[in-house]
């Protein structure tokens, strides 16, 4: 259309003028940046402990599948989202299954949000200030730089870390401000690759590497190859980033521009997943922890070795320590929007932002450390909230297609992702009561005996 013939060439600008300011969007580089983040988080630690249970091949064929569909998941997404008028997940799952749907979502991203939380202190704690598992005392890297002392248990490290660094950074009101330190974070999950990938050749070179099994070890029958269902949720677990979909996306001058960012996302945080699975797995082989940072703390019999440990310790609680702010912003933008729907914007609330982020953080400081454990959070976050945020939901909006959108291979695409989700996660967590059981069991029937034995 042709401009009227007294418009002018270019529009005077008016600093008296009432008229807002041009909004402010994000950069496609932050976008890729903060996706990326929220991929690699604590996951990476529990790879290579998936890689043990499944083996080399299994585990990196899944992780291929699993990144896949949750780019395709993703896609669902956001084209679903903008042929509405939603501009949460909540919003597009309201648009689909009513109230509900919206609460549904609401309610288990902010499980996932706030328990990743609490596994990211965790592990943050184990490094600074040690653990102990299976009886044998593990060091953190304070407590080997300085020795023993009250202000570097776990405690007081935290307490430290939530009050200077987290604080500062979950105030932060724009998800677009934590762009930097959400590179600084990646930049140093890859530090952490290339350095456990080089300790790793050294040891190949030297054959101090341990032989891996390809395949998964199925001698025990059944219950072995049940257990291959513990394992595969700590991957879907790492791969789970759509909760920041919405507020990365929204952003950025189109929204769409998002899924662009993913796929480079995706792809990026793919390879390291491998490379850290396979690495470490290499180096430490059936003694592979769930947290594999715990390896780390032995004795490398050199000076060099040693250091090197403590560098890819020290870096990726740090890299944790940056990602964390992103969890927060999208659980206290869901708790905002579950508890306040028709308030105004969460950031021009200073008494209902403050109001929020405070209890959220002083409870998660409280969770940290009263758990002592990350694999079961992974194990049930991965066969429930997760399954459900990074696939059962998008697939299900799909195929209830409120906006006449979806076409054939999409449907047959969600419908097969619906299955696939559902049938593991009722496996893995049927897997995981039995384990669980029949592990308390077994604790009941040696103590039982060890009391008849001493009578």
């Amino acid at each position: 259309m042709t401009p009227a013939i007294k418009a002018p060439l270019l529009p005077s600008h008016d600093p008296s003028s009432s008229s807002p300011p041009e909004e402010k969007h994000g950069s496609f580089a932050g976008a890729i940046f903060n996706v990326s983040t929220s991929i690699v988080g604590a996951g990476i630690m529990s790879i290579p402990a998936a890689f043990k249970v499944l083996g080399v091949i299994p585990s990196l064929s899944i992780i291929v599948i699993i990144a896949w569909l949750s780019n395709v998941s993703a896609g669902f997404l956001m084209k679903s989202t903008v042929a509405g008028d939603a501009t949460t997940y909540a919003g597009v799952m309201k648009e689909s299954f009513g109230k509900p749907g919206s609460v549904a979502v609401q309610v288990i991203t902010m499980v996932v949000t706030f328990g990743s939380m609490i596994i990211f202190s965790i592990i943050i704690g184990d490094v600074l200030s040690g653990n102990e598992k299976g009886g044998v005392i593990h060091l953190g890297l304070l407590q080997g730089w300085f020795g023993s002392h009250w202000w570097n248990t776990r405690f007081f490290s935290l307490l430290f870390i939530f009050v200077f660094l987290f604080l500062p950074l979950v105030l932060c009101r724009r998800v677009d401000r934590l762009a930097l330190s959400s590179a600084i974070s990646f930049l140093l999950a890859l530090f952490f690759v290339i350095i456990s990938s080089v300790l790793a050749i050294v040891a190949l070179v030297q054959g101090r590497t341990k032989s891996p099994r390809l395949f998964p070890d199925l001698n025990n029958g059944g219950q072995s190859f049940f257990n291959l269902f513990t394992a595969s949720p700590v991957i879907v677990t790492a791969f789970t980033f759509h909760f920041n979909l919405h507020p990365v996306g929204f952003e950025l001058k189109d929204p769409l521009q998002v899924l662009s960012a993913t796929r480079v996302s995706v792809i990026l945080c793919a390879t390291i997943y491998s490379a850290t699975g396979l690495f470490c797995y290499l180096l430490f082989g059936d003694a592979t922890m769930t947290d594999v940072l715990m390896n780390f703390d032995e004795s490398s019999g050199s000076s060099i070795g040693s250091l090197l440990n403590d560098i890819v310790r020290a870096s990726y609680a740090i890299h944790l320590m940056l990602v964390f702010p992103l969890l927060n912003f999208s659980l206290r933008a869901n708790l905002d929007e579950l508890l306040f729907p028709k308030k105004v914007s969460l950031v021009n609330d200073n008494k209902r932002f403050f109001g929020l982020t405070f209890p959220l953080l002083i409870s998660c400081f409280l969770a940290a450390i009263a758990i002592p454990d990350i694999w079961y959070f992974f194990q049930f976050l991965g066969s429930t909230s997760t399954v459900s945020i990074a696939f059962i939901f998008p697939a299900a909006i799909v195929l209830r297609n409120v906006n006449g959108i979806s076409t054939l291979k999409e449907k047959i695409v969600a419908s097969v992702m619906f299955a696939l989700a559902v049938a593991t996660s009722i496996i893995a967590i049927s897997t995981n009561i039995y384990s669980f059981t029949e592990t308390e069991e077994a604790l009941n029937f040696l103590s039982s005996h060890s009391l008849f034995k001493n009578l």
